[in-house]
């Protein structure tokens, strides 16, 4: 007989399937695995901001990396994000799914959008946090950038 891990692998896949299969036409640059996660990771560390999106042109100037996820349904809500991004010079990618963005930010409810900030809008934070939140986003932006000048 099988372990459960041997059952689990199918079950896991078909779910990764579903996900892919549920993205929104439009979410280029799609982030793949790995990029994902190291996003993922630099939203729990950082300084984010869960946001509806009528109130992103308020925090647009602050932010230093927009993620947004790929899976919402309907595309309208979304489709204007990338465009005030591209206007304030801010590098955004889409993820996968709205569910991991929502885990990610470490909300219950599903995401469409999140902000990284640059500085928290209470307190401050120490020296060595700083230096290893600005080498995430540095690692992160970089592969955006790849990913971004591949499509174009």
């Amino acid at each position: 007989m099988g372990s459960d891990r041997e059952v689990e692998k199918p079950a896991q896949k078909e779910k990764e399937i579903k996900k892919l299969l549920a993205i929104a036409p439009i979410a280029k640059p799609l982030a793949g695995t790995k990029l994902s996660k190291r996003t993922f990771k630099l939203v729990r560390r950082g300084i984010h901001k869960l946001l509806r999106t009528r109130y992103l042109p308020l925090f647009i100037s602050c932010c230093i990396l927009c993620v947004i996820a790929g899976n919402i349904s309907p595309v309208d809500v979304i489709t204007h994000v990338p465009i005030l991004c591209e206007e304030s010079d801010i590098p955004y990618i889409y993820v996968p799914s709205k569910e991991d963005l929502a885990n990610a930010g470490a909300t219950k409810r599903p995401t469409c959008c999140v902000l990284v900030l640059t500085k928290p809008t209470k307190g401050e934070l120490n020296q060595e946090d700083q230096e290893k939140l600005k080498e995430d986003y540095d690692q992160v932006v970089s592969e955006i950038r790849e990913t971004t000048s591949s499509l174009f």
